[in-house]
C-alpha cells in the first residue's frame, strides 16, 4: 500500500516518484542508516535496500565492491531487518528489498517474509528469479503482505506483455541490457521498449540501471512513473564513508530538484 500510494502522490501533484538504492551495511548499519535518512529527506520516495551478496551477478563493479566491503564487514540479514525495524520508528517511506533467490532460502523463506511484515518492508526486488519460477515465492509473499516485484528488460521482447499484466508494487524495467552502473548514454530504444510496457502495465512504472545524475534522470523521467538511482549512490558512500550522509543528501536532492523541474 506504501508503494502505491507512493507513486499516487506524485502523480497528483504532476511529478515523477524517485526510488533510491543502498547496500546495505557498507561502512556499518549505522551509516547505511543515516544515509538511508539522508535520501528520504532529500525526496526520495522509495528506498531500496540491497542485501550485499557474494556473487551479485546483477551487478557493476561498483556494488560488487560495496556487497564485498559490507559483507567482510560483518553485515547479516538478521542485523539489515534489526536496522529496518528501528528506521520504522523515523520514517514511513516505502523499504523494498533487493536481493538473490538464495538469500530467501537460506533464511528460510517463511521466516524471510513473517520479517519483512514485522519490520516493514512493502516489496522485494529478486532479480536473478525468472518471471516464469516467481511462484517460488509469490504465495508466501502475498500472505504477507509483501509485493513481489517483477523485472523487464528490452530482451524481454515477447514476455514483456505477460510480465507486465501480471506485475505488482510498481514494474522495473531495466534500461539496458548488461549490469548495474553508471553510463553515459543508451542504445535503447525507449519508445518502443515502452509503448509495449504502458499498453500492457496496470501498475507504475519505474526505470533503472545506469542513470548517473540529475539530467539524466530528467530525460528517463519522462517514458515512465519513477527513476531509479542505485551505483552514483552507492559510488559516493564508497568514495566518502561515514562522512557520506551529506554527500548523498545533496546528491539525492539535485535528483528530485531536476524530475521537479
Amino acid at each position: 500500500m506504501r508503494i502505491k500510494e507512493a507513486f499516487e502522490k506524485r502523480k497528483k501533484n504532476g511529478q515523477k516518484a524517485l526510488i533510491t538504492y543502498i547496500v546495505s551495511g557498507d561502512f556499518g548499519y549505522e551509516t547505511t542508516k543515516k544515509n538511508i535518512m539522508s535520501m528520504v529527506n532529500a525526496g526520495a520516495d522509495i528506498v531500496e535496500i540491497g542485501i550485499p551478496f557474494s556473487d551479485p551477478i546483477a551487478e557493476g563493479i561498483v556494488i560488487q565492491e560495496a556487497s564485498q566491503h559490507s559483507l567482510e564487514g560483518g553485515t547479516t540479514l538478521a542485523g539489515i531487518f534489526k536496522m529496518v525495524k528501528e528506521l520504522r520508528n523515523e520514517t514511513d517511506t516505502p523499504f523494498v528489498m533487493m536481493m538473490y533467490l538464495n538469500t530467501i532460502y537460506r533464511f528460510g523463506t517463511e521466516r524471510f517474509f513473517d520479517l519483512c511484515n514485522e519490520c516493514g518492508i512493502d516489496g522485494v526486488i529478486v532479480p536473478d528469479m525468472p518471471f516464469e519460477e516467481k511462484d517460488e515465492i509469490q504465495g508466501t509473499a502475498t500472505a504477507h503482505g509483501v509485493d513481489n516485484i517483477s523485472l523487464v528488460t528490452p530482451a524481454s521482447h515477447d514476455r514483456i506483455e505477460s510480465i507486465a499484466k501480471d506485475a505488482e508494487g510498481f514494474l522495473y524495467c531495466v534500461s539496458s541490457i548488461g549490469v548495474t552502473g553508471t553510463r553515459n548514454e543508451f542504445s535503447t530504444d525507449f519508445d518502443a521498449f515502452f509503448d509495449v510496457i504502458k499498453k500492457n502495465a496496470k501498475i507504475p512504472c519505474a526505470v533503472g540501471f545506469g542513470i548517473s545524475g540529475p539530467e539524466q534522470a530528467k530525460k528517463m523521467s519522462q517514458y515512465c512513473d519513477g527513476v531509479i538511482v542505485g551505483s552514483a549512490i552507492v559510488k559516493i558512500i564508497s568514495e566518502y564513508g561515514e562522512d557520506s550522509p551529506k554527500k548523498v543528501y545533496e546528491f539525492t536532492k539535485s535528483l528530485r530538484d531536476a524530475l521537479d523541474e
